[in-house]
């Protein structure tokens, strides 16, 4: 007779993103994108480039890897100023003083919660410090991360794929494989080990928190630094991206208790797809926007037209952190591990007083009150405002810059199409019933 537990750990799901296939694609075309967009920005003023004709194909790639072997090889140095980063985030994750929050019942764990230590805001304030230490004492300029872009962007993807091999033979190696598909490739595509831990470090949480959104600031500052350098002057586009991926990390930082209770900890596996992202793909293609101000002459746009995309980013932004402090503090009420936090900034509606929700067979209460009466995806709408606030900061001689927002437009359609799908099967008639409650998708009154 299987216990619940085994019976959770051996579920097989249907196969998304397209199966063994899409996987393949996905990891390929993620090496690519990368490459790409740094060529574009570094060689190309942050255009689109191609061959020119047939002919030159063949030309064309061989002018790709001589740029890729010569201003992208990554040194023993390059290897261990990553990993020392990597190693000194993982030290302060696991042992700088901070709140202890339980997560979400683990179905194949037999229901366990595990603890999470959210220190995130200190370790992030001490990380600026150490950062802003080591560049006005001259020991490590941040130009420098510009200067080595394409190291260290190669020396993240090496250890990225390196980590996703280690964490899916160790799940196996240790019995902690769970809703395996039996194709290596799709599995190991979307991982088979839920919460791997070394010691206190929850790494899931680590890469996912501390890794991303701290590398993708330091890279902004980066391509500011250089700007400074070069010419004397921080453009007021610059400002706005280092205004704009502080707002972000910080956000992650200073509610870093409500991501115990998100899908991604909960629920989905620590395989290569958030391995890869989280270390390499979201701080690397993320800060395109950043490189490509940093690499061009400084520009500035009209009043205006800057204060309208201030005004859109700042906007949006509220929106997304406090639609998301409603709903995670809920469910974090929900199960008794709700704490009041004075992490900066608090904002104003962050917090429901008795909030309104259904009830729904399966258990779950789903919340419809504050902006989440308004629409389903709400975070997601202002989170792609955010996105194209990043591409109008850029203006518009090229396309590039407005890559990222076309990508996340795609991405969080596929995500939220997966949502959906999942709360279909989960709840039934009662999410039928939640969906006429809350009509609206993305946006109020119109989708």
């Amino acid at each position: 007779m299987t216990t619940p537990r085994a019976e959770a750990k051996s579920v097989v799901e249907a196969r998304e993103f397209g199966g063994t296939f899409g996987a393949a694609f996905i990891m390929s075309l993620s090496h690519l994108l990368m490459l790409y967009l740094w060529i574009a920005w570094r060689f190309y003023d942050g255009a689109l480039f191609y061959p020119a004709g047939i002919a030159d194909v063949g030309p064309f790639f061989a002018r790709i890897w001589d740029l890729i072997a010569t201003h992208a090889a990554p040194t023993w140095g390059t290897f261990a100023i990553y990993w020392t980063f990597l190693v000194v985030e993982g030290l302060m994750a696991a042992y700088l003083p901070g709140l202890r929050i339980k997560g979400l019942p683990i179905p194949s764990r037999g229901g366990i919660r595990l603890e999470y230590r959210c220190n995130g805001i200190t370790a992030w304030y001490l990380t600026l410090a150490t950062v802003a230490v080591l560049h006005f004492t001259g020991v490590f300029p941040l130009q420098t991360i510009y200067d080595r872009f394409g190291g260290f962007m190669i020396a993240a993807m090496l250890t990225a794929n390196v980590v996703a091999l280690i964490v899916y033979f160790g799940a196996k190696a240790t019995n902690n494989a769970e809703r395996m598909s039996g194709s290596f490739l799709y599995d190991f595509f979307m991982g088979a080990w839920l919460n791997p831990r070394i010691g206190p470090l929850d790494l899931k949480m680590w890469a996912e928190v501390r890794v991303s959104w701290l590398t993708l600031f330091l890279l902004t500052l980066g391509g500011a630094a250089h700007q400074y350098a070069a010419y004397g002057t921080i453009s007021t586009p610059m400002i706005f991206m280092i205004v704009a991926h502080f707002l972000y990390t910080n956000a992650c930082m200073k509610g870093e208790e409500c991501i115990p209770t998100t899908w991604d900890i909960f629920y989905e596996k620590w395989g290569w797809m958030l391995v890869f992202w989280n270390l390499a793909g979201v701080p690397f293609v993320y800060c395109f926007n950043s490189m490509y101000i940093a690499s061009r002459p400084p520009f500035e746009h009209s009043l205006p037209y800057t204060l309208f995309c201030f005004v859109l980013l700042v906007g949006a932004y509220y929106v997304w952190d406090t639609a998301q402090s409603q709903r995670n503090r809920f469910r974090m009420q929900l199960n008794g591990s709700y704490v009041k936090r004075k992490a900066f900034p608090q904002l104003p509606w962050g917090t429901l007083e008795n909030p309104r929700y259904l009830e729904t067979q399966a258990g779950s209460k789903l919340l419809v009150d504050g902006w989440w009466r308004y629409a389903r995806k709400i975070h997601y709408t202002a989170d792609v405002a955010m996105a194209l606030s990043w591409g109008l900061i850029c203006g518009f001689d090229h396309f590039l810059p407005y890559l990222y927002v076309t990508f996340f437009v795609l991405m969080i359609l596929h995500r939220a199409g997966r949502d959906i799908a999942r709360c279909k099967k989960k709840y039934g008639e009662d999410w039928d019933r939640y969906c006429e409650e809350v009509p609206y998708l993305f946006v109020p009154y119109l989708f």
